[in-house]
């Protein structure tokens, strides 16, 4: 019951700081519409201890750090790839096991592959991951599981 409150709290809070709007009428509609989001993350188990796994949190601040120079890197390699006048690019789609079995984590992993230029996870099905990579480099910096050790290690207490 703790985790419905504050999670509508939270939502709330940011549907008021997003929206700038204080009219009764808007107000009555955010807390409607959250509710009803609330309503459907429970209906789909969101709060279930092995889903709502939010206990990483303060560990997520190191790795957004090591995420943002790794996405600096690789905005800097695509940008050369698209300037250089015969676009040397060698497409491929690889399968990266996830070592967590964690779904948030894995959510984690697939989203920060996505967010790195050049690669692209097209897929995420029990662990494994189909990640569509733009260059040979990209394929083998993906395989080398670096960016999956780091998620693993939200976990770790």
């Amino acid at each position: 019951m703790k985790h419905l409150v504050l999670t509508f709290l939270l939502w709330m809070a940011i549907w008021l700081l997003w929206s700038g709007l204080y009219k009764p009428l808007l107000i009555t509609l955010g807390i409607i519409s959250c509710l009803l989001t609330l309503y459907l993350a429970y209906r789909m188990d969101f709060f279930h201890r092995s889903v709502y796994s939010l206990h990483f949190v303060l560990r997520l601040v190191p790795f957004w750090g090591w995420l943002c120079v790794e996405l600096v890197k690789s905005n800097i390699a695509v940008a050369r790839i698209v300037l250089h006048p015969k676009l040397p690019i060698q497409p491929s789609l690889v399968r990266l096991r996830a070592s967590t079995e964690n779904p948030v984590l894995q959510a984690i992993l697939g989203n920060s592959i996505t967010l790195t230029p050049g690669t692209v996870t097209v897929d995420d099905h029990e662990g494994n991951l189909w990640v569509h990579c733009l260059t040979q480099r990209s394929a083998d910096d993906v395989l080398s599981g670096e960016m999956d050790r780091r998620v693993a290690a939200l976990a770790r207490q």
